[in-house]
């Protein structure tokens, strides 16, 4: 579990490195359109592990361009969040597949064949 201060630093981090993919970073990403969807902190918050979910691009491709990319992101971080923070914490990017393993969840649900329930008789409850 995260102490408070990770929790506070990884908010901190989420917030200014969404805010970083929709201006500065919009030659790495080009057109599309990037969520940061979680970001853990190490205890030392020395490290950053950075979940990205992205629209209109294929996210294989792109998440390779970001991760070629993450000096200059740390660096637009370490401008943004310098002043606040004693280390500006090393990056490291995952792609968040929670959409499509909630998707690939829901067909597998649906294609189950559950029989309905029975409807149960008031009569039975009575006689206990």
């Amino acid at each position: 579990m995260e102490s408070k201060r990770q929790q506070k630093y990884s908010k901190l981090i989420q917030k200014e490195l969404g805010e970083i993919f929709q201006k500065e970073g919009r030659p790495i990403v080009d057109k599309a359109m990037v969520t940061v969807t979680r970001v853990l902190m190490s205890p030392d918050l020395g490290l950053a592990k950075i979940n990205l979910s992205f629209l209109l691009a294929d996210p294989a491709e792109l998440i390779d361009k970001v991760d070629d990319n993450k000096s200059q992101i740390r660096k637009f971080l370490g401008r943004r969040i310098g002043k606040s923070v004693r280390v500006i914490p090393e990056l490291a990017f995952f792609l968040d597949e929670s959409a499509a393993y909630a998707q690939h969840m829901d067909a597998v649900i649906s294609k189950l064949d559950i029989p309905e329930a029975p409807e149960e008789d008031e009569d039975d409850d009575e006689n206990i």
